[in-house]
């Protein structure tokens, strides 16, 4: 009977403790970033990053990490902090162009799901033109897969003087072949036919009407 007693009590306890749950610590929400705008031309080289609170479901202390680069993929990186507001003023250099995001992190090291990345510059002594920023890939993402016929190829451009005109260069080919499409389409979107199982790559460059220009990164993309 003892014995009957002693299986039954272990079968409890493994039950109980196999069907107690964990508790989940969610990450906080994403932050919007609020200065400097995207493609804004700062005249101070003197910069005062603000964005957005993010939340935390537990209510969970944040934390906020803040990284500034030279490229549109972050990883020419200039400043990576971790900060405990949102809120900093840092200075750059001027003439430069620069990207920035902010993530989240709660007590528990949770991340945030990452900010969008903004462009802005730094205007330089004397410079009367500003190049261009690097193009943003919008459609399809990188390192993605779509299916087989056509595709949009899709990006934006911005600059931080207002008033120019861009146009893009394209680089497209099967594998890491680019070759250049076209050296002046105006839109922002090129359709392009793919083949099922080949890997594409493309880049675009953005130039404005004086001529300056800055080259884009290689994105690549599967078809099914």
């Amino acid at each position: 009977m003892r014995k009957a007693l002693l299986i039954f009590a272990f079968v409890c306890f493994t039950y109980l403790s196999c069907s107690k749950k964990q508790a989940v610590n969610n990450p906080p929400s994403s932050v919007n970033l609020i200065f400097p705008t995207d493609n804004l031309l700062c005249i101070n080289n003197t910069i005062p990053f603000n964005w957005s609170n993010a939340t935390d479901p537990e209510d969970d202390d944040l934390e906020y990490n803040l990284i500034i680069a030279k490229d549109r993929a972050l990883t020419n990186v200039v400043e990576n902090r971790t900060i405990a507001t949102s809120a900093v003023t840092i200075t750059l250099e001027k003439g430069t162009a620069y990207y920035w995001k902010v993530d989240a992190v709660d007590a528990n090291n949770n991340q945030s799901t990452a900010s969008s990345t903004s462009a802005f510059f730094t205007k330089g002594e004397g410079v009367a033109n500003h190049a261009p920023f690097t193009s943003e890939l919008l459609t399809p993402q990188n390192n993605t897969s779509v299916a087989a016929g056509t595709v949009n190829l899709t990006w934006n451009g911005g600059d931080a003087d207002a008033t120019d005109t861009l146009t893009y260069e394209l680089y497209f080919g099967e594998g890491s072949n680019l070759s250049l499409i076209d050296d002046a389409i105006s839109d922002k979107t090129y359709l392009v036919t793919i083949d099922a199982g080949k890997t594409y790559s493309w880049k675009v460059n953005v130039k404005d009407q004086n001529g300056a220009k800055s080259i884009g990164q290689t994105w690549s993309f599967a078809v099914n």
